[in-house]
């Protein structure tokens, strides 16, 4: 008889599925539906994914006609209403609740090798067994803060996006503010709706309309993106991507918060905030952005004209919609008084940083070539070339709103059904 190793047998599993946020809880959904075993491991200790990562006033950018997740869509009153964080978290635990989601909490998994046919899947928990992963731990793996963030003193707080929750999170002071994405913007408003002086450096990230041609902006986007294809426009499926780099591009400047609006660079300049070019770096104690403001600003209003609003006039002619004529934007050539490319951090009483760059992937936990140039898992509509291993829920992974609430649960419905094929 054998002396006894003091090891603990993985346990056995079917099918794991890593993370149990919107796409997780929409694979189990779809698993459940085809009869294979499975097991969803999310790092946190509470449920609700990364929209519990989100700052107290955060409403979703997107309305409540986008929730199409299998059993859990709107049919309410307020289709074009938008839902606040909170009531978003409270509605995710609900619904794993009512789809009976078979999740283990806090257990973070560290490392995925293939071994024998099947996964050895090591956690913070403990080591699994399975014949088949489902990828599901999203796009909001890992902060991305440029290099040059440590050239900041020490005495001024450095916070990204993931981390501010509120303006009485940060000293007294102003606050510069990198990036205008949706959460560059989005936290511009709140810190200036608290009386806060901000600065804010300006990207390249397009604005758009909340609404165009009688519609919210999103029911276009969401239209071109399902339907797209039926009436010969693809340019929102990731076939017609210029590049692999291009999964990661902006999404447009909205927001859902008071009832939903446009988010435009210039008339935050005009409520006083301090628009600024890129940010550079710093230079003992001062910052350095690009001198380039005037053609950025330029540049980030005709992006939507540029892309989204030719697919949106395009798919409306070709479906033979009876939509309302587009309304011409004003012209609107407002520019701060002062935008030089330098600013004096001490002088401008400037104690705060927070840094809306975004994020990036994190798959390091993968011991197998899986990945691409770019940290992506090298797939077919989310099988990847691994057999077992699968992904849902990632930016791009067939389309441009795979990684949404409105089309997630297409992608993980096709994975499920492949899962329970094999």
């Amino acid at each position: 008889m054998p002396a006894p190793t003091g090891k603990t047998a993985p346990q056995e599993v079917n099918t794991l599925v890593i993370g149990a946020g919107q796409a997780g809880l929409a694979a189990s959904y779809w698993l459940a539906q085809g009869g294979v075993e499975h097991l969803l491991l999310e790092a946190r200790d509470t449920l609700g994914g990364a929209w519990q990562d989100r700052w107290h006033s955060f409403h979703l950018n997107t309305p409540n006609f986008s929730f199409l997740l299998p059993d859990l869509t709107y049919d309410g009153p307020d289709p074009d209403a938008f839902l606040p964080r909170d009531a978003v978290i409270d509605l995710f635990r609900d619904y794993a609740t009512r789809i009976a989601a078979p999740v283990q909490m806090g257990t973070e998994a560290t490392r995925i090798a293939a071994a024998d046919g099947r996964f050895r899947v090591e956690t913070s928990g403990g080591t699994f067994a399975a014949a088949n992963v489902v990828l599901a731990n999203g796009a909001f793996q890992r902060t991305r803060v440029p290099p040059s963030s440590a050239g900041f003193p020490g005495n001024v707080l450095q916070l990204h996006s993931h981390h501010y929750r509120s303006p009485r999170q940060l000293p007294d002071g102003a606050v510069l503010v990198v990036g205008t994405g949706q959460s560059g913007g989005q936290i511009t408003e709140d810190l200036l709706d608290a009386g806060r002086v901000v600065h804010l450096s300006v990207s390249a990230c397009p604005e758009a309309p909340r609404r165009y041609r009688g519609r919210d902006i999103f029911h276009w986007i969401l239209q071109v993106n399902m339907h797209g294809p039926e009436y010969g426009i693809n340019g929102l499926q990731t076939a017609q991507l210029p590049s692999p780099a291009a999964r990661f591009m902006c999404n447009p400047l909205l927001s859902g918060n008071d009832g939903g609006h446009s988010i435009h660079l210039r008339e935050l300049g005009r409520r006083g905030v301090r628009l600024h070019g890129h940010f550079e770096g710093t230079d003992n104690g001062v910052l350095v952005f690009s001198d380039d403001l005037p053609g950025r600003l330029a540049m980030v209003e005709a992006g939507f004209s540029q892309r989204l609003k030719l697919m949106a006039d395009a798919y409306i002619e070709a479906a033979g919609i009876d939509a309302p004529p587009a309304e011409a934007r004003p012209d609107d050539t407002w520019l701060p008084g002062e935008s030089g490319a330098r600013l004096d951090l001490a002088a401008e009483n400037i104690t705060s940083v927070i840094w809306a760059t975004g994020y990036g992937l994190d798959f390091s936990l993968l011991d197998m070539p899986v990945l691409d140039e770019w940290n992506y898992p090298r797939h077919t509509r989310g099988v990847t070339d691994v057999p077992g291993l699968y992904a849902v829920g990632l930016p791009w992974l067939t389309r441009h709103l795979s990684a949404t609430l409105a089309l997630v649960g297409d992608d993980a419905r096709y994975v499920a059904e492949h899962v329970a094929g094999r």
